[in-house]
């Protein structure tokens, strides 16, 4: 009879599993919701033209596009007009259906996902650091509050925010200038060098904060929220694991929620990327602020209170099925890998106890 202890089943997958998950749940929501914005962003550069001669910084005036998928902000630089990278010559749409029917007959299917692959770049890593540290903090912190265990995807989804914005706004400053000022990479090396001499690291920072005062209440408040939906529609179909509807649900309710309350940071942080991106693309120096205080007076003083919601619809209806999508597939993924590990486990236990 052998000494050692025979393996035991375990809902337990490991973090590798958890990157693979949260990778394809990244690429999926990609691709399904990068032709919405593309669409969006046609309707307004056809409503919106660029104007000519104008010091005027609006979303898609002058040279600067905010781009997002749903999972990362990418910010496009155009010049009179024309396009560096993916935005095409405008065309004339009657509505949404119409632009896709048009790009498509125009263009081909593929310049619906125009734009994709320099988002992926940056929009993969940071999902898997962000999804990954997630659920390793949460496992953690439930363990250790106790009681206070139904706070823990609250701050869990806080921390890993912070953690994967602050790895990933180095990286994004350094597409932004080299889209925006053609730049060789021996020429980047040297204006990142000159920048952190003139500046110190935190110049490689730069716009984090408001990024956080967005990004950070929103991941708090989605996966509290997401964790809450689960756990009362588990119980009210009396199942234990959670369907692939149920997340999907969840997922959409609680990014709507999230997407609400944070909307006036999400206009701050859009304004600003797109003045820091007009002056980059000039070659110009900031003559005003760019506190996130100082923004939001600037817009309200521009448009009013109701300026800080404004893309209110827009916004809801790309975060909802990009927040749905995601975790459901994460979900899946997971779950899959769940069966995966309990049937190994299973077969060793099969040929010991054999």
């Amino acid at each position: 009879m052998s000494s050692q202890s025979p393996p035991t089943v375990s809902n337990a997958i490991t973090p590798v599993q958890q990157m693979v998950a949260s990778c394809s749940g990244a690429l999926l929501t990609s691709l399904f919701v990068t032709p919405l914005d593309v669409v969006k962003i046609r309707l307004q550069a056809q409503k919106n033209p660029f104007p000519k001669g104008t010091g005027t910084i609006t979303l898609n005036s002058g040279k600067c596009f905010v781009y997002c998928n749903g999972l990362m902000d990418h910010l496009c630089v155009c010049e009179n007009g024309n396009s560096k990278a993916w935005y095409k010559a405008r065309g004339h749409f009657s509505g949404t259906l119409d632009a896709f029917f048009k790009i498509v007959q125009r263009e081909g299917i593929k310049s619906l996902w125009s734009g994709l692959p320099p988002t992926l770049v940056m929009a993969v890593p940071a999902t898997v650091i962000y999804f990954t540290s997630y659920d390793q903090l949460c496992a953690a912190l439930r363990i250790r509050m106790g009681d206070r265990a139904h706070v823990a995807p609250l701050l869990a989804g806080a921390i890993a925010r912070v953690g994967a914005v602050t790895v990933i706004s180095p990286l994004e400053l350094i597409r932004t200038k080299l889209q925006s000022q053609k730049l060789s990479y021996r020429e980047l090396t040297q204006c990142i060098r000159s920048a952190v001499q003139a500046d110190g690291w935190w110049s490689l920072w730069r716009g984090l904060g408001p990024t956080l005062l967005r990004d950070v209440p929103f991941s708090a408040m989605y996966w509290y929220n997401y964790e809450k939906g689960k756990s009362w529609l588990c119980e009210h179909y009396n199942t234990r694991e959670p369907t692939m509807a149920i997340t999907f649900i969840s997922g959409a309710m609680s990014g709507s929620i999230a997407s609400v309350f944070t909307l006036p940071f999400d206009v701050v942080k859009t304004r600003r990327q797109v003045e820091l991106g007009e002056l980059q693309a000039k070659n110009l120096s900031s003559q005003l602020s760019s506190s996130t205080l100082s923004v939001m007076r600037r817009i309200v003083t521009q448009d009013g209170f109701r300026g800080l919601f404004a893309g209110f619809l827009p916004r809801l209806i790309k975060v909802a099925p990009a927040c749905a999508i995601m975790i459901s597939t994460y979900e899946f993924g997971k779950a899959f890998f769940r069966r995966y590990n309990q049937e190994r486990t299973l077969g060793l236990l099969h040929t010991t106890n054999t």
